[in-house]
């Protein structure tokens, strides 16, 4: 009992903060019903940081207060669980598991070293720009777990000296995790909080009546022209800050390479299955840059999954038990509760909040604004998932956006792009995550290069806000 009850504290806490606020008047200027929505919020952020039950059952939970606390229609809220973000975070999670089922993590770490040479940081320069290319189209989580083996077999091929390895290791790792995080903001596609936030934008202030709002519904090929450049221009940056931070006495990876050959070499050449699932997975990407605002990209994601298992390179079970269904139930939840913020008006009390806070600094609009959401956004991110983190923040800046006068395509696209900045820590990003399953990585690391990677980012996005969105109609 005594250690359910330790186990279980931050769940038992959150209700008692829950039940102070349902007794508690209601603040001023805000509805009853919009107080409730505050409170699920409050206690889905409490959870969603402390995990003291799982989170799909935190995603449960907001959907039963939904029903409960606010005395909605069971079936307005299941319709309101499934939007195109949805389906599409569930496809690109399918078509995850597809491309790693083909295991061809040998085959590009030759492809990688063939183009870079063996010298130790041109491979990890390659396999930071491989990683982020990939990444920034089918989510940091499945590159991140199909470069691990990349640069495992090239440490174990390295040295068998332990303290080198870890050096090295640092060096490769990172690469692979920040690159990830840095690319995810590049399209759509690579992250399920850019789809949220597309979503939002839709939701909040599109009207099929009137043309002039069609700038907020922002297609595949549109986000990448406005986030794509600023993944690009962090990339190289990124590189100079791990290889001053972290340095290796192993300069030249020249008899890893040559092992690695002959591993690869033993396995013969790519098969007919490889090149089918490289050609449904380029078809997959021209859909979503090409058609995608027809038909909507989450359309596009369950096509391409589709593909893949009508042609036989994956099976149903390896997609059923490869796929964090979880996942999707939570984006789902999460993504409901916002459009609850919006409609009662909670989003807008919180964002007047935020506006007399910052006003006395001179930060309640311009690039002070901007300035602002990003560090409150890459504090949240910082404590859990980056989709979450928009999902909880995105009605907020918004209303903010539409209290001010700013732009709210500038605002949430600011918003969605800083919740890659979670450089600090282990679970900031799932490829963070991924990497540090290695054993190699220390905590500290984290932390000893996450400030510099912050404000490089910041300096970045904050310059591409002023200097670049300008010139591309943002």
């Amino acid at each position: 009992m005594i250690h359910y009850l330790r186990e279980k504290r931050w769940f038992l806490i959150t209700l008692v903060i829950q039940a102070v606020m349902l007794i508690a008047p209601v603040p001023e200027g805000i509805s009853p019903e919009g107080w409730r929505v505050l409170i699920m919020t409050a206690g889905a952020t409490i959870l969603f940081v402390t995990e003291p039950i799982p989170l799909p059952a935190v995603a449960l939970l907001i959907i039963l207060g939904q029903v409960f606390l606010l005395g909605l229609d069971s079936s307005l809220v299941a319709s309101s669980l499934m939007k195109d973000s949805v389906l599409f975070i569930m496809g690109s999670l399918m078509l995850a598991v597809a491309l790693v089922k083909q295991k061809l993590d040998k085959r590009l770490a030759l492809l990688i070293v063939s183009i870079t040479g063996s010298n130790t940081y041109n491979i990890a320069f390659g396999i930071s720009v491989f990683s982020g290319l990939l990444a920034s189209f089918i989510g940091e989580h499945t590159v991140a777990a199909m470069m691990l083996p990349v640069a495992l077999s090239l440490l174990q091929l390295a040295t068998d000296d332990d303290n080198k390895r870890r050096a090295l290791a640092v060096l490769l790792l990172f690469s692979i995790s920040y690159a990830c995080a840095m690319a995810g903001i590049g399209t759509p596609s690579g992250g399920a909080r850019n789809a949220i936030m597309i979503d939002y934008l839709r939701d909040f202030f599109y009207s099929a009546d009137d043309p002039a709002t069609s700038q907020f519904r922002v297609s595949y090929f549109k986000w990448m022209v406005y986030a794509y450049p600023v993944f690009l221009i962090q990339l190289p940056l990124m590189h100079l800050i791990l290889r001053r931070t972290f340095k290796t006495e192993i300069t030249d990876l020249g008899p890893a390479v040559e092992k690695l050959k002959a591993q690869v070499g033993g396995e013969g050449g790519l098969t007919g299955q490889h090149y089918l699932a490289i050609a449904l997975f380029v078809l997959t990407l021209i859909g979503w840059v090409g058609f995608s605002s027809k038909v909507g990209m989450g359309t596009i994601a369950i096509l391409g999954a589709t593909l893949f298992l009508v042609t036989g390179l994956v099976r149903w079970q390896d997609i059923n038990t490869g796929v964090n269904w979880g996942v999707v139930l939570l984006y789902a939840a999460a993504i409901s509760l916002g459009v609850q913020m919006r409609d009662t008006g909670a989003a807008a009390w919180v964002a007047g909040l935020f506006m007399d806070g910052l006003a006395p600094l001179g930060m309640d609009r311009g690039i002070g604004l901007l300035a602002a959401i990003m560090l409150l956004t890459t504090l949240l991110t910082n404590t859990m998932s980056n989709g979450a983190a928009v999902a909880v923040l995105g009605p907020i800046v918004l209303s903010i956006a539409m209290a001010t006068g700013s732009n709210p395509l500038a605002v949430g696209m600011i918003t969605a792009m800083s919740s890659a900045f979670a450089y600090f820590t282990v679970i900031g990003t799932p490829a963070s995550t991924i990497v540090h399953s290695s054993g190699y990585l220390r905590p500290s690391d984290f932390m000893k290069v996450g400030w510099r990677m912050a404000l490089m980012s910041f300096a970045v996005m904050l310059l591409a806000s002023k200097l670049y969105w300008p010139l591309v109609g943002l």
